[in-house]
């Protein structure tokens, strides 16, 4: 099975939000280490956001099923993306026999954008029944 999600923002919806609601925003859709990564960068962030919403398509649900820190954006040592999810988010995957989560991230000329695949069974392969 595989199962993709793409979601592109404008990063100055971002800076707008920022502006807005500072740190409550950040501290609703953001994980401590995405924060501390992110360092307040208006492109860094939505990259993230876009992850997070791309992440959520990828699962069928789209946000409202699932809490923003319950997707985590974090990179390796050598700046790779990669996606950690928590809660009701790796519950939903589990659910849907979704095994690995795969990013890109992107942002140019004022807009982030964020690719999801996701590889796995379907419950129908992980059950023996046919679909």
């Amino acid at each position: 099975m595989l199962v993709v999600g793409v979601d592109l923002i404008e990063i100055r919806r971002i800076e707008g939000v920022l502006s807005r609601h500072g740190n409550r925003f950040l501290d609703r859709v953001f994980t401590e280490a995405e924060r501390s990564h992110c360092a307040g960068r208006a492109e860094a962030l939505a990259t993230r956001w876009a992850a997070k919403e791309a992440a959520a398509k990828a699962l069928g649900t789209g946000i409202g099923d699932v809490r923003w820190r319950d997707i985590e954006v974090w990179c390796d040592e050598r700046g790779k993306p990669h996606l950690r999810l928590h809660g009701g988010a790796q519950a939903l995957a589990q659910s849907l026999g979704i095994t690995e989560l795969a990013v890109s991230l992107a942002h140019e000329g004022g807009q982030a954008i964020a690719f999801v695949v996701g590889i796995g069974h379907s419950a129908a392969e992980g059950s023996g029944q046919e679909g």
